[in-house]
């Protein structure tokens, strides 16, 4: 797309924003790709499939992971669709308040603003809180040796304070930092994703149990057993002994943490070009809307 196609582009972005008697402050810098990598970023299949794992192996098994993601994807797609159809309308930057404010009144825009906030800085809290898990079990202990038995709270609240004033500072600097590393990680994501995929089917294929995916089994309560130095040490169960129905409620959070990032490509949309495809495209919109 050459420089005056992006320029008609923007001023139509521009002529929407205006006929909603909303000012156009925030630079358009963004395409398609870089504001699908925004939401694609934060859902994260990866750190969040890691992460998540053990809230449905924990509650059902195989049939969790395998039959309850698919259940919990459908879901989360109902949603993405849907943000992505009120996005083509509305491409405003503050996405959900926004949106609440124009369709329901100051007062589900006031309540939709702080139930928005609120989740973002528990959805970072609990990113951060999983990256630096995963660096100090896969990379300091590991490949670096160094002992991590000790390391507790204290160690843990540094290292996500650290991390978050790092994410801070990087939003700090621009839209083209961001957007840059956004790009980046939604390439990497998707590379890695189809690499492991790739692995597992070859070399996990032994492992695989068809009849254990369509077998749901009430794992909650049981004992958290781990193997060290050879002895099996029995700790607190993952998850406390509930119903069959809590189980699978438990259980279907694992796919459902995704609904936490479809937001963002709406979130973006004053910064991205040609917002009303490329923002609703970002959150997988049913089909293309443009401004007459």
């Amino acid at each position: 797309m050459t420089n005056q196609q992006d320029k008609a582009i923007i001023d139509e972005d521009v002529k929407v924003l205006h006929g909603m008697g909303y000012a156009q402050e925030l630079a358009r810098r963004m395409h398609g790709f870089s504001n699908f990598a925004i939401s694609f970023t934060i859902i994260c299949i990866l750190a969040g499939g890691i992460t998540s794992f053990n809230v449905g192996f924990s509650t059902g098994g195989a049939f969790m992971v395998t039959v309850g993601w698919v259940i919990g994807g459908l879901f989360a797609l109902v949603v993405a669709c849907s943000m992505g159809q009120i996005a083509s309308a509305y491409p405003t930057a503050g996405g959900l308040y926004h949106w609440s404010s124009i369709l329901g009144g100051r007062g589900w825009g006031w309540t939709t603003a702080w139930f928005n906030l609120l989740g973002l800085i528990f959805v970072v809290a609990s990113v951060n809180v999983g990256v630096y898990t995963l660096f100090r079990d896969l990379v300091l202990g590991p490949i670096t040796g160094m002992d991590v038995s000790g390391f507790g709270v204290p160690h843990q609240i540094a290292a996500v304070t650290l991390i978050t004033i790092t994410q801070a500072l990087f939003n700090h600097f621009g839209i083209r930092l961001t957007t840059a590393l956004t790009d980046f990680s939604g390439y990497l994501i998707f590379a890695v994703s189809i690499v492991l995929t790739i692995v597992f089917l070859i070399y996990g294929a032994h492992h695989f149990d068809i009849a254990g995916m369509f077998h749901f089994d009430n794992y909650t309560g049981l004992p958290n057993v781990t193997t060290v130095d050879g002895k099996e040490v029995v700790g607190d169960p993952w998850t406390p002994k509930v119903g069959l129905l809590t189980a699978f409620l438990i259980g279907i959070l694992y796919p459902l943490y995704t609904i936490t990032g479809f937001d963002a490509s709406a979130h973006t949309s004053e910064e991205t070009v040609d917002a009303r495809r490329a923002g609703s495209a970002g959150s997988i919109s049913p089909r293309r809307t443009r401004a007459t």
